[in-house]
């Protein structure tokens, strides 16, 4: 028995490429910023707080000092920003991880504030299209490129109290497979990664209190930006002609969106 096709094709390397990771000043963001520099790949930045980002590049270069890295702080929410993204050249590198996104409240569709509903469209529908459909020529004009969306459980099974913002998830979900198709064959891999629960400041900005953020994860183990961002950089990792085009990636704990098994709570 010849075993040796099964031995002779590592991963490929990830070093000396780009990417641009929009939301990298905390959680899933951050953590994807901190692996991939750890694979070697020059890192173009954006975030609302400015003096976040100068934290982490300063921590990432005194790690990697060999590293190009490059932030922008800049609301993606507001038009101006995708200009100044395009001005800053963040629109040219190899890798995207549209993973800048947020959510607003609990409440149900009779109760709820539009100025709530507003940022997540704003953030998680219209700029994430806005700044894939500026990236993606160059990388086709390039021969290659990977497209990497940062959705939820949500947008796959929503739930009650969460409508705009399970309805923002699902629009990237579809508009990921319609991307997907549409550049099928050209050497654009579009990959959807959907968490369900991970504990960092999602839950706090969401409800408004560190208290009622906390309980949400309270006598459960939840995923951490960590886990995320490990299996984000897993699925670059792999040959060009392997394509994720979706992980749902639930806590043990967490059975669906809705159902969530709590110990001594």
């Amino acid at each position: 028995m010849d075993l040796s096709s099964y031995f002779i094709n590592p991963e490929p390397a990830l070093a000396g490429k780009s990417a641009l990771v929009t939301g990298a000043s905390s959680g899933i963001g951050l953590a994807s910023a901190c692996r991939l520099a750890e694979a070697g790949v020059n890192l173009k930045l954006t975030g609302r707080r400015l003096e976040r980002l100068i934290e982490l590049k300063s921590a990432l270069l005194e790690r990697f000092p060999k590293l190009l890295i490059d932030i922008l702080a800049t609301d993606l929410a507001q038009p101006a920003s995708w200009d100044q993204l395009a001005q800053a050249g963040f629109y040219e590198v190899d890798i995207l991880i549209n993973n800048a996104g947020l959510a607003h409240g609990r409440d149900k569709v009779e109760t709820a504030r539009f100025e709530d509903w507003q940022p997540m469209i704003d953030v998680n529908i219209t700029a994430a299209f806005e700044i894939t459909r500026r990236i993606v020529p160059g990388m086709l004009s390039r021969g290659q490129g990977d497209i990497v969306c940062l959705g939820s459980a949500a947008g796959i099974y929503p739930y009650e109290g969460g409508s705009v913002y399970c309805a923002s998830k699902a629009a990237l979900r579809s508009f990921c497979q319609i991307l997907r198709r549409e550049t099928a064959g050209q050497n654009l891999r579009v990959m959807l990664m959907a968490p369900g629960m991970v504990e960092t400041e999602f839950s706090t900005r969401r409800l408004n209190s560190p208290e009622a953020g906390k309980a949400v994860y309270a006598g459960m183990t939840p995923l951490t930006e960590n886990d995320v961002a490990r299996q984000l950089v897993f699925a670059l990792s792999q040959p060009r002609h392997v394509n994720w085009d979706e992980l749902l990636l639930m806590a043990t704990d967490q059975g669906w969106t809705d159902k969530v098994v709590r110990k001594n709570a």
